[in-house]
């Protein structure tokens, strides 16, 4: 599982397709929870963390039209030297969503349930993290009462989230792990 680039080059690439804070925030986010789930989980922690922080690396360049997210990332991504099965996977946390032809697709390996349940719990905690002003203090147990509120963080897929059961872990397992991982960012997201 050898990885083309440093981090420090990643962030790079980033910066090269997108401009917003709020998303290199989510990319971080991502990065920090799967770095997280790897660790705990027994896998790699650098090309997990890696999956996190590249996921949406065509974001800043395809939200203007979301239905092509994910269409982009393959060519970058090659362009920098990552093998097909990470691109695949990157790809993964768009399966079932009308964008780039995936929506047919569905997760399969842990990696991907991973991927798409941690970059998507980045929404539930960073809006539970405004409303409280800060993640010191954050519980599972009260983050778990919001994910119930079906208004509050309205756009965040709960469905996907729940995919942390296919790592063996329960929600608030998984909770606590990004939860954790995110305390532990907290400077550089802003926190």
């Amino acid at each position: 599982m050898d990885l083309p680039i440093t981090r420090d080059e990643a962030l790079k690439l980033i910066e090269r397709y997108n401009s917003e804070r709020s998303d290199l925030i989510h990319f971080l986010e991502s990065e920090a929870i799967m770095g997280a789930l790897a660790k705990r989980l027994g896998e790699s922690v650098e090309y997990w963390s890696m999956l996190g922080l590249l996921h949406d690396i065509d974001w800043g360049i395809t939200k203007n039209n979301p239905s092509e997210h994910c269409s982009k990332a393959p060519e970058i991504l090659k362009a920098a030297g990552f093998d097909d099965d990470f691109v695949a996977l990157v790809l993964s946390h768009g399966y079932g969503w009308d964008c780039a032809g995936l929506k047919e697709k569905r997760r399969t390996r842990k990696v991907e349930y991973a991927l798409a349940a941690s970059e998507t719990l980045t929404g539930l905690i960073h809006a539970y993290a405004i409303l409280r002003k800060g993640l010191d203090g954050m519980e599972p147990s009260g983050l778990k009462k919001r994910m119930k509120e079906k208004k509050f963080a309205a756009g965040v897929n709960r469905d996907i989230i729940m995919e942390c059961e296919h790592l063996g872990l329960t929600l608030d397992q998984f909770f606590e792990i990004a939860i954790i991982a995110l305390q532990e960012i907290s400077k550089e997201i802003g926190f």
